[in-house]
């Protein structure tokens, strides 16, 4: 009984100190990564990480930019494209203790759909 009040402790202090000092994903140094798409239709899936979508003169390209920043917990990190679905994930699990936001660069005209459904992209990108 005495370990597991010791560890509930530990586990406590840990939690409060980590959110004095929080994670903040403009901290983070920006991850890019390139997907060579040529569909119409691009449905991002971001799994609740706030994710701004950017219309782009680049044609035949959509580019992740993933800010991530985590002080505990299990990283769970993903960019995938597989046909029109662009799979994102930046979270952490158990003690979780992370913070993210992607910003997705998409060719004018591409239809952009966000968890299905449509949405709208913000314009003028660099």
């Amino acid at each position: 009984m005495r370990r597991l009040i010791v560890t509930a402790a530990a586990l406590t202090a840990l939690a409060a100190t980590a959110a004095c000092s929080g994670p903040d994903y403009r901290n983070a140094k920006p991850e890019s990564k390139d997907f060579a798409f040529t569909g119409r239709t691009l449905d991002v899936r971001a799994h609740g990480t706030p994710t701004d979508l950017v219309a782009t003169a680049r044609p035949g390209t959509v580019t992740v930019v993933r800010r991530f920043d985590h002080k505990a917990g299990e990283k769970l990190l993903t960019r995938t494209l597989r046909g029109h679905r662009l799979n994102l994930e930046a979270g952490c699990r158990w003690l979780a203790i992370c913070d993210a936001r992607f910003r997705v660069e998409v060719p004018k005209g591409v239809t952009v759909l966000r968890d299905g459904e449509p949405t709208r992209l913000k314009g003028g990108a660099k």
